[in-house]
């Protein structure tokens, strides 16, 4: 039997939106996200989401080998990125009706636990069908970690709850940054194959990790949302059917999509348009991950302090301009510090979701969230697809710069976003 817990504190959502003092130090806020057992909590959540998105950012650092190994041209090799997170997407309101019903907690441990096995699965493949179809299973299990870690730490955290996400999303960048660039040296080494296997024993590990230090529910027991049913269906739209909650998802579903097609292609691009070396691009791939590690934090502190809009306008502003100067930087140094400065795209999520996350109905945090990144993830998974099919046009450039102007639409719409 999985772990539970019956607390059932819930702090209103007016509590929520506090913003922190700017007399605040780091000491007065470790305090108040370690004190009373919660930063066990933050640890294991954290934990998870280390390995549940950096294994899925293996893919991309590995694609070469695996185009290689099942003779895939880069359309198809988009398309696997895509299908991995169009599962992943797939996965996300499914995932939080498991929340909801279930507990929090005991979604994460059943993500990682499916996700390991579907790992494993994925090492052995020896066919492009069999390649395909468990890259979407290992992406719809990790969709069960999605909702409940941003519904766990809002609910455990009520001033700190930006915070406590850009921390987690923060593992989840540096998982990007240690995990892909450990794949790639194993794969040029050994293979491909224990570039993906070798995270099998550390998902098992990190379930039994979850299952000690994260309570099996962390909201009120009760949910208006218990069953995937139609009625389910139309009674969480009308819930998330909210002008501001709409803008919100609308703004990050332009940022997803850049962020899909870039991560997907980027050593790629590198390698191929640049002219680096694989296991050069891989450590830059990794940089602009590590990068990431201090922007997510910022980012929700920064959401915390003065508010969604102003720190999303920034965020949005230095990633657009990055990605629009990319194809025009040649040479290592320049390659880096571009690379560094595209990571201001990751500080998009904390913003975006925390918002969302407080703006929902009580009764249907999990499931509502879950549903909207279901259209957000899926929407965004598209990003390499087109990417890929440009590239094989022979306008990867061009790709780049396409993504540079879907993340300034995303400025226009984050100008509607009110201010909270």
């Amino acid at each position: 039997m999985l772990p539970g817990s019956t607390g059932e504190s819930d702090p209103s959502p007016s509590v929520r939106y506090v913003r922190t003092s700017g007399t605040d130090s780091l000491r007065a806020i470790a305090h108040d996200l370690w004190k009373d057992g919660r930063g066990w909590i933050l640890l294991g959540v954290a934990g998870g989401w280390f390995l549940s998105l950096g294994v899925r950012l293996v893919f991309p650092a590995l694609l070469p080998y695996v185009r290689e190994a099942f003779s895939l041209d880069l359309t198809a090799a988009g398309l696997l990125l895509t299908v991995l997170w169009v599962a992943y997407a797939l996965g996300q309101f499914p995932g939080g009706i498991i929340g909801d019903r279930l507990g929090e907690g005991n979604a994460l441990v059943l993500s990682t636990v499916v996700s390991g096995s579907m790992i494993a699965a994925l090492a052995v493949s020896n066919s492009a069908l069999a390649l395909f179809a468990t890259t979407a299973l290992f992406g719809f299990s990790t969709a069960l970690f999605g909702p409940a870690r941003f519904t766990i730490l809002s609910s455990v955290y009520d001033r700190r709850d930006g915070t406590a996400i850009g921390l987690t999303l923060a593992a989840g960048e540096a998982g990007n940054t240690i995990l892909p660039v450990v794949a790639g040296v194993l794969a040029a080494a050994v293979s491909w194959r224990l570039g993906f296997g070798v995270t099998v024993p550390l998902f098992f590990c990190m379930a039994l990790v979850i299952w000690q230090v994260v309570p099996g529910r962390t909201t009120g027991a009760t949910s208006a949302v218990d069953t995937l049913s139609i009625e389910t269906l139309r009674y969480v739209v009308r819930g998330i059917a909210e002008r501001t909650i709409l803008i919100v998802t609308g703004v990050h579903v332009f940022l997803f999509f850049v962020y899909q097609g870039f991560t997907g292609f980027y050593p790629t691009y590198l390698v191929e348009v640049k002219g680096l070396a694989p296991s050069v691009a891989a450590g830059l791939f990794g940089a602009f991950f590590a990068v990431g590690v201090l922007v997510q934090p910022i980012a929700g502190a920064g959401g915390d302090r003065f508010g969604t809009r102003p720190t999303l306008l920034v965020v949005i502003a230095v990633a657009t301009i990055a990605l629009a100067m990319l194809p025009f930087v040649d040479g290592f140094v320049g390659i880096v510090l571009v690379t560094a400065v595209a990571s201001a795209l990751l500080g998009v999520t904390p913003l975006t979701q925390t918002f969302l996350v407080n703006a929902l109905p009580d009764d249907m945090k999990g499931s509502g969230l879950g549903l909207l990144r279901t259209g957000q993830i899926a929407l965004g998974a598209t990003g390499p697809l087109i990417v890929g099919a440009v590239a094989d046009a022979g306008y990867f450039d061009g790709a780049f710069l396409g993504l540079a102007a879907v993340s300034a639409a995303g400025i226009a719409l984050c100008l509607l976003v009110p201010a909270d």
